[in-house]
């Protein structure tokens, strides 16, 4: 990398974080005017990324709570639908391939996050299970986005902002933008995070490192990039 390039880098990284203090808020009654148009789907909180096991995070564990209270605002004003699309991976999964075994179906790494379970409306609340990270592919998401064309507004939210939320959140909008619809993909910073490992203890791994606060930011901007609308809080 040049000395030019590696100032337009730093140029670019000081405007990323700039973006991310301005992210503006969005206030729940705008979106549920007609609550039936509105879902929220929420990507792998579970126990595997939260407590336990080689992939759980204290940093994607702290948004648990901000999600719950989302989900309370969102029932309290009418949203029904809700939707947790959950790893629920094969023993033999090919992801394992890239990632160590995690969040095998069956085991304690694959259960939901307890503070959502303790929610009053828990029993109404749609579990979908996913074997990748992607949401979009799996069948039992896809009917049910084909299902409901009512539903035009999609609030996202969950874990990684680099990996499954990224790729739920993308989904959602080139699939609207290939079938022309109109539909608002939108994404509240508080309640999306990702998991950080430094350069030093990724070498001592041997794996890749991933600095959780710049993808974290840069993700967020590319989402943004292609029409998703990303917005600091949903008060």
């Amino acid at each position: 990398m040049t000395v030019s390039n590696q100032k337009e880098t730093q140029s670019f990284l000081m405007h990323v974080d700039h973006w991310m203090t301005q992210l503006p808020e969005l206030k729940m009654q705008e979106l549920t005017h007609q609550p039936e148009k509105v879902a929220i789907v929420c990507v792998d909180i579970i126990k595997g990324f939260c407590e336990i096991g080689p992939l759980a995070s204290p940093r994607v564990k702290g948004i648990v709570d901000p999600i719950v209270n989302l989900f309370q605002q969102g029932w309290d004003s009418g949203v029904r639908n809700i939707i947790l699309s959950q790893d629920d991976h094969d023993p033999d999964a090919v992801e394992f391939g890239s990632w160590p075994p995690h969040c095998i179906r069956g085991t304690e790494e694959a259960e939901t996050e307890e503070k959502f379970r303790t929610l009053p409306f828990f029993d109404q609340i749609l579990v979908l299970k996913k074997n990748s990270i992607s949401s979009g592919l799996t069948k039992g998401f896809q009917n049910w986005v084909l299902d409901h064309p009512e539903v035009d507004h999609y609030v996202v939210v969950g874990d990684c902002s680099d990996l499954c939320t990224y790729q739920l959140a993308m989904f959602l909008r080139v699939d609207a933008n290939e079938r022309q619809l109109q539909r608002r993909v939108i994404l509240p910073e508080n309640c999306v995070q990702t998991y950080d490992m430094p350069v030093k203890s990724a070498e001592e791994l041997g794996v890749y490192a991933h600095p959780g606060d710049l993808l974290h930011a840069v993700f967020l901007y590319h989402m943004a990039l292609n029409g998703v609308e990303v917005v600091k809080a949903i008060q």
